[in-house]
């Protein structure tokens, strides 16, 4: 029996359950809130000691790491609907975007997350559980100094130097997919792959910050991509399914409350791509 242990907010976690949900597996699901610190308790530290989630079990076999957890799923269920590509240059295209998403986008998807939005929801549980919740990350976790950043991201919220990096590589990926689909259907070939599974939990991270649109106002085969992937089935019951309503306002609101700074750092990034600078 295939268990995840998932956050409705994760968007490692939702690129899992978009694999499982696409493939028709069944699973069975443990909600680690990781906004209330529960990814740091004991018990499921002995099977994720990053203290992150998500964590793939299938029949007492531990996989950790989200996309290594999809492409074990991929792997042990081929189905009849195998999400990776036949074709070896484009399955090597699939990797590169993967790739892309765990060592650059990722990252940056949590500055963004914690430094629009995340950081309000943390903040409300007032100074002594903040320092509790602070204290309690690992300090191998997302990154190797996450623990530093996360508390950084807090206190200053856009104000830390790392915000700018963060909104940088997403107006690169961004600008990478707007050249690819306006070729292609999908990111990696004609058909859907773990490539637009990964890719998609990311901008409706920015989308559920009400910041997609104008973002990509100029971007329309992003745009178009991401309609797509929401018309599917999956996309109802892996992601929108999942998410609390009381963090989908939070993610809307801070973030619409944070677009306009957000905004100011992406068109002084966009005046220097224009004359090299960056």
């Amino acid at each position: 029996m295939l268990e995840l242990y998932h956050h409705g907010s994760s968007v490692c976690a939702a690129k899992v359950r978009i694999v499982l949900e696409e493939k028709g597996l069944e699973y069975k699901k443990h909600y680690i809130d990781i906004l209330k610190g529960e990814q740091f308790n004991p018990e499921y530290l002995k099977i994720n000691p990053k203290g992150v989630v998500p964590t793939l079990v299938d029949d007492g076999k531990i996989v950790t790491e989200s996309t290594v957890c999809c492409e074990y799923l991929d792997w042990t269920h081929p189905g009849d609907k195998p999400l990776t590509p036949p074709d070896p240059v484009q399955r090597a295209d699939m990797l590169r975007w993967t790739k892309l998403i765990d060592e650059e986008l990722h990252p940056a998807c949590g500055t963004v997350t914690f430094t629009c939005s995340h950081r309000y929801t943390v903040l409300r549980m007032g100074k002594e559980k903040v320092e509790t919740f602070l204290e309690s990350t690992p300090r191998l976790s997302l990154v190797s100094d996450w623990k530093e950043r996360k508390r950084r991201y807090v206190e200053l919220g856009l104000d830390d130097k790392d915000a700018r990096k963060a909104i940088m590589v997403h107006e690169m990926v961004f600008d990478k997919m707007e050249t690819v689909l306006s070729e292609n259907s999908f990111l990696a070939g004609d058909s859907f792959s773990l490539a637009d599974a990964g890719m998609i939990p990311y901008l409706n991270r920015i989308y559920m910050l009400s910041m997609l649109d104008e973002w990509c106002e100029k971007k329309p085969h992003v745009l178009s991509w991401f309609e797509k992937m929401r018309e599917r089935p999956t996309f109802i019951s892996a992601i929108d399914s999942h998410l609390p309503e009381s963090l989908a306002t939070d993610l809307r609101t801070n973030g619409a409350k944070s677009w306009p700074k957000v905004e100011e750092i992406l068109l002084g990034i966009r005046e220097e791509m224009k004359v090299g600078v960056v």
